[in-house]
């Protein structure tokens, strides 16, 4: 594990010409789009669940299978893919969407691929969204289903090793979850963490507050409403359990931290790996040059080198 960082990676030659590609069409396509805030949540919700958005819509895995457990305000659904082998391991998948959109099932591509792959069963969790669920309900579900794992995957999935991750607000809700274990409940259960592009800190790293109006995905414009819905009923922004990169991070497990270096929240992932490290924690830190926001959602050789890394990652961890 190294936080070693190659200054090249930040230089404009160091972007491929599909990625350069790529990113022309992502801005267009997102450009052509109505204003992503002149509608409400739930309607942008709808729409992408229609494919209607700028994500590929990836096809639903046929052997997932979706249950219910007891969380502090009401049932949490699971959305469960198991391997085709048994399990070498239980992955908590966190979905990301600003704390404000997407589910549990618009991933199913990626998280069959850790199935398949690491070896890993993944439970994907349908966690309460903002503005409807304000903080602290989202992360309450987060942390519900992390205990409900903790207490359950022997009997479940025959294996007690355990990483976390997520993208975006799925990372976030990752380390604010394994925050909470260890500090609420005297718990360190997870072995790995595998956190793309998420957003530590809700009062906003440079990167967030100078990317501008460019809409590759996410601008400083969007941070700000999905913080804002997320926060609806108040949230102190430097409380680490709003904003962990704050937060005392000793005893947690190592982590792969993803980014690419035209994602709005690329300093999120640099501070926080720094801190992971000076913490005492087995951190690595992957950029990828011209990466956007979420990059690994649309199909190129970069996301590929960021997809087997990430697979790479899990399956090492529960070796």
């Amino acid at each position: 594990m190294s936080l070693t960082i190659d200054p090249q990676v930040f230089a404009e030659d160091a972007v491929s010409e599909e990625t350069r590609r790529l990113n022309a069409w992502i801005l267009s396509t997102i450009e052509a789009l109505p204003d992503t805030w002149s509608v409400s949540p739930a309607v942008i919700r709808d729409r992408r669940a229609r494919g209607l958005g700028p994500f590929p819509m990836e096809p639903k895995c046929e052997r997932a299978e979706v249950i219910e457990i007891p969380g502090p305000r009401g049932p949490v659904a699971l959305r469960i893919i198991r391997p085709l082998a048994a399990a070498r391991g239980v992955y908590l998948h966190l979905h990301g969407g600003g704390w404000t959109l997407n589910a549990a099932d618009q991933q199913d591509g990626r998280l069959q691929r850790i199935a398949d792959q690491a070896g890993l069963a993944v439970v994907s969790v349908d966690y309460r969204l903002a503005p409807e669920h304000p903080y602290p309900q989202g992360p309450d579900d987060c942390e519900a289903a992390a205990l409900w794992l903790v207490r359950e995957a022997r009997a479940l999935f025959g294996t007690d090793a355990l990483a976390i991750g997520g993208e975006s607000a799925g990372a976030h809700l990752s380390v604010v979850t394994l925050l909470r274990l260890r500090d609420r409940h005297g718990l360190l259960p997870f072995r790995a963490a595998n956190l793309a592009a998420g957003c530590y800190d809700l009062a906003l790293t440079p990167s967030a507050r100078r990317f501008g109006t460019a809409r590759l995905v996410l601008n400083t414009r969007d941070i700000e409403m999905f913080v804002r819905h997320f926060l609806l009923h108040g949230g102190d922004r430097a409380d680490t359990d709003v904003s962990p990169i704050h937060a005392d991070l000793r005893g947690l497990p190592r982590a792969l931290f993803s980014v690419g270096t035209r994602d709005a929240l690329l300093d999120d992932s640099l501070f926080m790996a720094a801190r992971w490290s000076a913490a005492g924690n087995a951190a690595d830190l992957a950029v990828y040059p011209g990466g956007v926001h979420v990059f690994q959602s649309f199909p190129s050789a970069l996301a590929e080198a960021c997809l087997a890394r990430m697979d790479e990652f899990l399956a090492d961890a529960m070796a």
